[in-house]
Protein backbone atom coordinates (compact mmCIF):
# COMPACT_ATOMS: atom_id res chain seq x y z
CA UNK A 1 0.00 0.00 0.00
CA UNK A 2 0.76 3.61 -0.30
CA UNK A 3 3.04 5.58 2.25
CA UNK A 4 2.95 9.69 2.50
CA UNK A 5 5.47 11.12 4.50
CA UNK A 6 4.74 14.83 5.91
CA UNK A 7 6.45 16.97 8.97
CA UNK A 8 4.67 18.21 11.54
CA UNK A 9 5.08 21.92 13.51
CA UNK A 10 7.14 23.03 10.51
CA UNK A 11 8.10 26.65 12.03
CA UNK A 12 10.73 29.07 12.54
CA UNK A 13 10.69 27.75 16.49
CA UNK A 14 12.01 24.48 14.87
CA UNK A 15 14.32 25.62 11.76
CA UNK A 16 17.47 23.62 12.20
CA UNK A 17 15.24 20.51 13.01
CA UNK A 18 12.86 20.63 10.33
CA UNK A 19 16.53 20.97 7.84
CA UNK A 20 17.41 17.91 8.99
CA UNK A 21 13.90 16.12 8.65
CA UNK A 22 14.11 17.45 5.00
CA UNK A 23 17.54 16.04 4.41
CA UNK A 24 16.49 12.48 5.61
CA UNK A 25 13.18 11.93 3.54
CA UNK A 26 14.95 13.59 0.46
CA UNK A 27 17.99 10.93 1.39
CA UNK A 28 15.33 8.50 0.65
CA UNK A 29 13.27 10.03 -2.42
CA UNK A 30 10.68 11.24 -0.47
CA UNK A 31 8.82 14.60 -0.93
CA UNK A 32 7.00 15.19 2.41
CA UNK A 33 4.34 17.75 2.90
CA UNK A 34 4.92 20.40 5.63
CA UNK A 35 2.75 21.23 8.23
CA UNK A 36 2.70 24.59 8.52
CA UNK A 37 1.84 26.27 12.01
CA UNK A 38 1.88 30.36 11.71
CA UNK A 39 2.68 31.26 15.23
CA UNK A 40 4.03 27.88 17.10
CA UNK A 41 2.85 28.79 20.86
CA UNK A 42 2.51 32.29 20.52
CA UNK A 43 6.57 32.82 19.66
CA UNK A 44 7.43 32.24 16.49
CA UNK A 45 5.43 34.38 14.06
CA UNK A 46 5.69 33.14 10.40
CA UNK A 47 5.66 36.55 9.37
CA UNK A 48 8.68 37.51 11.08
CA UNK A 49 11.29 35.36 9.42
CA UNK A 50 11.66 36.10 5.93
CA UNK A 51 14.78 33.48 5.54
CA UNK A 52 11.93 30.77 6.37
CA UNK A 53 9.16 31.75 4.82
CA UNK A 54 11.50 31.70 1.29
CA UNK A 55 12.49 28.50 1.94
CA UNK A 56 9.02 27.26 2.15
CA UNK A 57 7.80 28.70 -1.45
CA UNK A 58 11.36 27.35 -2.62
CA UNK A 59 10.24 23.89 -1.17
CA UNK A 60 6.35 24.23 -2.61
CA UNK A 61 7.87 25.21 -5.87
CA UNK A 62 9.87 21.96 -5.82
CA UNK A 63 6.67 19.71 -5.19
CA UNK A 64 5.93 19.78 -1.40
CA UNK A 65 3.19 20.58 -0.19
CA UNK A 66 2.16 23.09 2.49
CA UNK A 67 -0.67 22.21 4.83
CA UNK A 68 -2.26 24.80 7.20
CA UNK A 69 -0.83 23.22 11.37
CA UNK A 70 -3.60 25.04 13.65
CA UNK A 71 -2.07 28.83 14.42
CA UNK A 72 -1.13 28.28 18.02
CA UNK A 73 -0.42 24.84 18.14
CA UNK A 74 -0.99 24.85 21.34
CA UNK A 75 -4.35 25.14 24.48
CA UNK A 76 -5.40 27.72 26.12
CA UNK A 77 -2.51 28.78 29.00
CA UNK A 78 -3.80 27.10 32.25
CA UNK A 79 -4.62 29.21 35.28
CA UNK A 80 -3.20 29.09 38.54
CA UNK A 81 -5.15 26.54 39.64
CA UNK A 82 -4.47 24.51 36.69
CA UNK A 83 -7.41 25.77 34.64
CA UNK A 84 -8.93 28.49 33.00
CA UNK A 85 -12.64 27.85 34.65
CA UNK A 86 -14.02 25.67 31.77
CA UNK A 87 -15.51 22.28 32.08
CA UNK A 88 -12.97 19.25 30.90
CA UNK A 89 -14.33 15.81 29.64
CA UNK A 90 -13.09 12.83 28.94
CA UNK A 91 -12.22 13.83 25.26
CA UNK A 92 -10.32 17.11 26.30
CA UNK A 93 -8.32 14.89 28.40
CA UNK A 94 -7.30 12.04 25.94
CA UNK A 95 -6.41 15.19 23.55
CA UNK A 96 -4.34 17.11 26.02
CA UNK A 97 -2.89 14.73 27.84
CA UNK A 98 -2.44 11.63 26.32
CA UNK A 99 -2.20 12.19 22.53
CA UNK A 100 -0.42 15.51 23.67
CA UNK A 101 1.19 17.35 25.68
CA UNK A 102 -0.89 20.79 25.89
CA UNK A 103 -1.25 20.75 22.22
CA UNK A 104 -4.17 19.53 20.42
CA UNK A 105 -5.45 23.72 19.53
CA UNK A 106 -8.67 22.47 18.21
CA UNK A 107 -10.08 20.62 21.08
CA UNK A 108 -9.90 23.49 23.03
CA UNK A 109 -11.69 26.35 21.19
CA UNK A 110 -15.24 26.41 19.99
CA UNK A 111 -16.82 26.71 16.79
CA UNK A 112 -16.41 30.37 16.37
CA UNK A 113 -13.10 30.74 17.84
CA UNK A 114 -11.76 27.55 15.08
CA UNK A 115 -13.13 29.73 12.34
CA UNK A 116 -10.92 32.67 13.76
CA UNK A 117 -8.17 30.68 14.01
CA UNK A 118 -8.29 29.62 10.63
CA UNK A 119 -9.13 32.81 8.76
CA UNK A 120 -6.08 34.10 10.47
CA UNK A 121 -3.95 30.91 9.53
CA UNK A 122 -5.10 30.68 5.92
CA UNK A 123 -3.89 34.34 6.05
CA UNK A 124 -0.50 33.90 7.42
CA UNK A 125 0.23 31.84 5.02
CA UNK A 126 -1.36 33.46 1.81
CA UNK A 127 0.98 36.63 3.22
CA UNK A 128 3.71 34.38 3.42
CA UNK A 129 3.33 33.50 -0.36
CA UNK A 130 2.49 30.17 0.19
CA UNK A 131 -0.89 28.11 -1.48
CA UNK A 132 -2.32 25.89 1.35
CA UNK A 133 -3.12 22.02 -0.27
CA UNK A 134 -4.83 20.85 3.47
CA UNK A 135 -5.13 21.20 6.40
CA UNK A 136 -3.98 19.08 9.59
CA UNK A 137 -5.38 19.76 13.30
CA UNK A 138 -2.40 19.93 15.67
CA UNK A 139 -2.40 16.45 17.98
CA UNK A 140 -4.98 15.03 15.17
CA UNK A 141 -7.36 16.11 17.22
CA UNK A 142 -10.64 16.87 15.41
CA UNK A 143 -13.82 17.89 16.46
CA UNK A 144 -16.86 16.56 14.85
CA UNK A 145 -17.89 20.14 13.92
CA UNK A 146 -14.49 20.59 12.30
CA UNK A 147 -15.43 18.75 9.16
CA UNK A 148 -18.28 20.97 7.68
CA UNK A 149 -15.84 23.92 8.08
CA UNK A 150 -13.20 22.37 6.08
CA UNK A 151 -15.69 21.54 3.70
CA UNK A 152 -17.29 24.83 3.37
CA UNK A 153 -14.03 26.41 2.67
CA UNK A 154 -12.96 24.07 -0.05
CA UNK A 155 -10.33 22.27 1.41
CA UNK A 156 -9.15 18.63 0.02
CA UNK A 157 -7.35 16.70 2.11
CA UNK A 158 -7.41 16.50 6.14
CA UNK A 159 -6.65 13.90 8.47
CA UNK A 160 -6.69 12.28 12.24
CA UNK A 161 -5.02 9.33 13.87
CA UNK A 162 -7.43 6.95 12.00
CA UNK A 163 -8.12 7.88 8.76
CA UNK A 164 -7.64 10.87 5.57
CA UNK A 165 -10.45 12.40 4.62
CA UNK A 166 -11.26 14.92 1.16
CA UNK A 167 -13.42 17.27 3.22
CA UNK A 168 -15.19 18.88 0.02
CA UNK A 169 -16.01 14.90 -1.71
CA UNK A 170 -17.14 13.54 1.73
CA UNK A 171 -14.87 11.12 1.00
CA UNK A 172 -12.31 9.11 3.80
CA UNK A 173 -10.32 6.01 4.01
CA UNK A 174 -8.58 4.27 6.96
CA UNK A 175 -4.65 4.49 7.47
CA UNK A 176 -2.23 3.50 9.58
CA UNK A 177 -0.33 6.84 11.30
CA UNK A 178 3.71 5.99 12.43
CA UNK A 179 5.04 8.60 14.45
CA UNK A 180 7.18 8.91 17.71
CA UNK A 181 6.79 10.57 20.97
CA UNK A 182 9.91 11.88 23.04
CA UNK A 183 8.57 13.53 25.83
CA UNK A 184 9.37 10.94 27.87
CA UNK A 185 11.95 7.83 27.75
CA UNK A 186 9.15 5.62 27.87
CA UNK A 187 7.18 7.06 25.49
CA UNK A 188 10.58 7.43 23.31
CA UNK A 189 10.72 3.41 23.63
CA UNK A 190 7.42 2.95 23.54
CA UNK A 191 6.48 4.61 20.32
CA UNK A 192 9.53 2.98 18.79
CA UNK A 193 7.75 -0.56 19.81
CA UNK A 194 4.48 0.78 18.30
CA UNK A 195 5.84 1.89 14.92
CA UNK A 196 7.91 -1.23 14.13
CA UNK A 197 4.93 -3.43 15.18
CA UNK A 198 2.38 -1.44 13.21
CA UNK A 199 4.23 -1.47 9.89
CA UNK A 200 2.42 -4.70 8.96
CA UNK A 201 -0.55 -2.46 8.49
CA UNK A 202 0.66 -1.16 5.38
CA UNK A 203 -0.56 -4.91 3.88
CA UNK A 204 -4.61 -3.73 4.53
CA UNK A 205 -4.10 -0.03 4.72
CA UNK A 206 -2.07 3.15 3.23
CA UNK A 207 0.04 4.49 5.49
CA UNK A 208 1.30 7.75 6.95
CA UNK A 209 5.14 8.24 8.11
CA UNK A 210 4.54 11.58 10.41
CA UNK A 211 8.07 13.33 11.28
CA UNK A 212 8.34 15.69 14.44
CA UNK A 213 11.00 18.15 14.46
CA UNK A 214 11.70 17.08 18.33
CA UNK A 215 12.32 13.36 16.95
CA UNK A 216 15.73 15.08 15.18
CA UNK A 217 17.07 15.71 18.86
CA UNK A 218 17.51 11.89 19.57
CA UNK A 219 19.62 9.44 17.77
CA UNK A 220 17.28 6.73 17.61
CA UNK A 221 14.62 8.20 16.72
CA UNK A 222 16.57 9.47 13.65
CA UNK A 223 17.72 6.02 13.47
CA UNK A 224 14.01 4.72 13.44
CA UNK A 225 13.20 7.68 10.39
CA UNK A 226 15.51 6.21 8.30
CA UNK A 227 14.78 3.14 9.02
CA UNK A 228 11.07 3.87 8.25
CA UNK A 229 11.80 5.99 5.16
CA UNK A 230 13.78 2.87 3.54
CA UNK A 231 11.20 0.18 4.61
CA UNK A 232 8.70 3.10 2.14
CA UNK A 233 11.00 3.88 -0.23
CA UNK A 234 9.34 1.90 -3.23
CA UNK A 235 5.59 2.67 -2.55
CA UNK A 236 6.15 6.68 -1.40
CA UNK A 237 3.50 9.06 -2.54
CA UNK A 238 3.98 12.96 -3.09
CA UNK A 239 0.03 13.94 -1.97
CA UNK A 240 -1.88 13.20 0.48
CA UNK A 241 -4.87 12.85 -1.28
CA UNK A 242 -2.79 10.14 -3.16
CA UNK A 243 -3.76 7.69 -0.15
CA UNK A 244 -7.58 8.24 -0.78
CA UNK A 245 -6.75 6.59 -4.18
CA UNK A 246 -4.22 4.23 -4.04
Amino acid sequence: MAVHVSIHDVSPAWTREVELALGLAEASGARPALLVVPDFHGRAPLHADAPFCARLRALQHAGHEIYLHGFFHASRPRGGDGTDGRPRGLRWLFAQRIASGGEAEFSDVSREEAIVRLDRGEQALRDAGLGIDGFVAPAWSMPAWLMPILRERGYRFTEDHLRVYDPTQGASRASVVLNYASRSPGRLLSSVVYCRAAQGLRALVPARIAIHPADMRYALLRHEVRRLLAWASDDLVARGADLLSA
